[in-house]
């Protein structure tokens, strides 16, 4: 027995985490993104197996993506800035309301229950799926970006909507980018940037927020981030980031988009569920 749950269970999820791992690692560096809509379902269901009471599980998981996305998004930046034309005066535009955006997720962390963190990856991730299965990259509105206020405020609502999730904010600025005629390696390029905007300051942010509920909270947790999670997800994530980087310049990626689209679908069903009471 090892938390209060058996040695073979463990064994199973901490295996389960192994592989989530790799795949984040190969997302990010794909698709430009922090692969956290994987890394946040897997650890939901392994805090559950050793009992993190709901009223901080969600907390906790998000909290310990956006630990993770640290390592990951840094060498999915650095991966993509040695083979792509990034566009570095989008990035520049979006630092401060990224981060602001993250800061004001943080506080919500705070003072919002569980279920409203559900909400949120069931609404978002569940779009982000959506546009990936129906749109691919062939969705576009315009020819050019709307002007720096437009982008500036989806900046805002980037940084927002990824501390809620615990994500690197990748997909949602890819989807910005090429919904407004940007290439999609540009794009991808460009959006691996966000994850250390997103990271740094939300993990911060969820350590102060969960660090009230510490008598909740599993062993090797400082606040809402758990050190087991970091460990076991971050150094094979990122190992295979700089493979994800270069399948990105060497292949179609509407396979791996669909699949991953079918992974988040499932995803925020299964945080339905949990919301609606069903398991």
């Amino acid at each position: 027995m090892v938390l209060g749950v058996p040695l073979g269970e463990l064994i199973v999820l901490a295996i389960a985490i192994l592989i989530a791992g790799v795949f984040t690692g190969l997302l990010a560096g794909l698709l430009g993104i922090g692969g956290a809509a994987i890394t946040v379902p897997v650890l939901f269901e392994f805090f559950g197996f050793i009992g993190v009471p709901d009223a901080v599980r969600m907390q906790l998981c998000v909290g310990t993506s956006l630990a993770v996305i640290v390592p990951v998004s840094l060498r999915s930046y650095f991966a993509h800035k040695a083979k792509s034309a990034m566009r570095d005066d989008i990035l520049k535009l979006w630092t401060v309301p990224v981060v602001l955006g993250t800061i004001c997720g943080a506080i919500l962390a705070y003072f919002a229950p569980s279920s409203f963190f559900k909400l949120v990856f069931v609404l978002v991730g569940g779009g982000i799926a959506l546009k990936l299965l129906l749109g691919g990259d062939k969705w576009q509105i315009g020819s050019e970006l709307p002007g720096k206020a437009v982008t500036w405020a989806y900046g805002l609502f980037i940084g927002l909507a990824s501390s809620l999730m615990g994500i690197a904010g990748g997909s949602l600025g890819t989807v910005y980018l090429t919904m407004f005629g940007q290439p999609i390696h540009v794009a991808i390029a460009t959006s691996s940037g966000l994850g250390i905007l997103i990271a740094l300051p939300g993990m911060i942010g969820y350590m102060i927020a969960g660090w009230p509920q510490m008598n909740l909270l599993p062993p090797f947790s400082i606040g809402y981030v758990s050190l087991i999670g970091l460990v076991l997800f971050a150094p094979v994530s990122v190992l295979m980031t700089p493979v994800g980087a270069k399948l990105a310049h060497n292949m179609p990626k509407r396979k791996l988009e669909v699949a991953f689209a079918l992974f988040l679908l499932c995803a925020a069903l299964r945080f339905l569920a949990s919301l609606a009471g069903l398991f």
